[in-house]
């Protein structure tokens, strides 16, 4: 499909989540490699408070740091429209192009977890990328992780407390003693990770060793939502991840596995997103099995969990050789100058531009059912 015969392009990014400067750095590109195809296309900032706002027609980001974007009074700055309530400012897009999709680039809990996609087929807009249910399920790591166990994909086994019962009288106590039986049948060392339920980009996350650390892990993982996760850390995993891509006839690809080479600990915010903290390669070093594991791991997931448009599938796997875990789901993956999805998809010889086009051809061929 030329860019004369894609349809109009609505693209949504900013949002409310502690995600939000990713997800401007995410959309921007995409933005930009579209406009460089000549489509036309509508860049929608949503600010914190979770209106949004139109941009000039042709906005590039250029050098302008994400943070321009998300920062208090960000729409004036950025000679954008007045905030409006996004749900009326969606249908109007639909009332001015009915043909309109849209593509919700968008990372964090209140923005790639469904509710705005929700807003999107309510309007009548078709978009890329994963339906609600599916996207609220990729958000919720404890259910995502039991969709995997039930079709026979490796997890780390993994703890759940909610901010209720840690909250309650005597909670606390409760809760760091199951915390602590936990740890000693699933952890001999005692070292787990914790992290929040329903958020990406390693926000929220921690090492806890001790049963003081326990609860100071549960604690930060609270501040990013209503539940906390704690499973067993593993110590420099190999990281591992697995780009899919739907087709507009269907069939799925599967490019990779990518490997993550992380400059801590772990993979955190700094090492995922600080410039030469951390590298990736698009060709490690794999055993045969181990590739083949993996890539039909990811299929069948995508598949199970309702998957639409793109996704990626994180992997740990220990560096004693003894299997491989599935560790997370993004049902929108970063399209950032570091991001493993575009990488991934370009080995293969698919251009960032091309793939977001291809995208788009996707959506308009296989459209979300309109929920007006």
């Amino acid at each position: 499909m030329s860019a004369k015969e894609l349809p109009p392009i609505l693209l949504l990014y900013g949002g409310r989540s502690a995600e939000a400067e990713v997800s401007v750095v995410s959309g921007s590109a995409i933005a930009a490699a579209l406009l460089g195809r000549g489509a036309a296309v509508t860049q929608l900032l949503i600010a914190r408070d979770g209106s949004g706002s139109l941009l000039p027609a042709g906005h590039l980001r250029g050098e302008r740091p994400a943070a321009a974007y998300t920062a208090a009074g960000a729409a004036s700055e950025l000679g954008a429209s007045p905030p409006r309530d996004l749900a009326e400012l969606l249908r109007e897009q639909h009332l001015a192009a009915p043909g309109v999709v849209a593509i919700p680039a968008l990372h964090g809990p209140g923005d790639e977890d469904g509710a705005v996609q929700a807003l999107l087929a309510t309007a009548g807009i078709n978009y890329v990328g994963a339906e609600p249910t599916a996207a609220a399920l990729g958000m919720d790591k404890p259910r995502f992780k039991d969709l995997a166990a039930s079709i026979g994909v490796a997890v780390l086994p993994h703890i759940v407390v909610s901010a209720a019962e840690w909250q309650a009288p005597g909670g606390r106590e409760r809760t760091s003693a199951a915390i602590e039986q936990f740890a000693r049948s699933a952890a001999p060392d005692g070292a787990l990770m914790g992290k929040p339920a329903a958020h990406g980009s390693s926000i929220g996350m921690k090492i806890a060793r001790t049963p003081t650390e326990w609860a100071a892990a549960v604690d930060l993982a609270l501040e990013y939502g209503d539940r906390a996760l704690l499973e067993p850390y593993l110590a420099r995993p190999r990281e591992l991840e697995v780009a899919l891509l739907e087709r507009p006839d269907g069939s799925v690809e599967a490019y990779g596995p990518g490997e993550v080479f992380p400059g801590h600990d772990f993979y955190d915010y700094e090492a995922k997103y600080a410039p030469g903290v951390s590298r990736t390669s698009t060709e490690p070093a794999l055993d045969a099995t181990l590739r083949n594991e993996l890539l039909a791991a990811a299929r069948r997931l995508f598949v199970a969990s309702g998957g639409r448009g793109l996704a990626r599938l994180d992997f740990l796997a220990p560096r004693d050789g003894s299997g491989w875990f599935m560790s997370e789901v993004n049902t929108f993956p970063g399209f950032t100058p570091i991001s493993l999805y575009p990488k991934l998809v370009e080995a293969a010889g698919i251009s960032f531009a091309d793939l977001c086009v291809l995208l788009v051809e996707t959506a308009v061929a296989r459209p979300i059912k309109s929920q007006r």
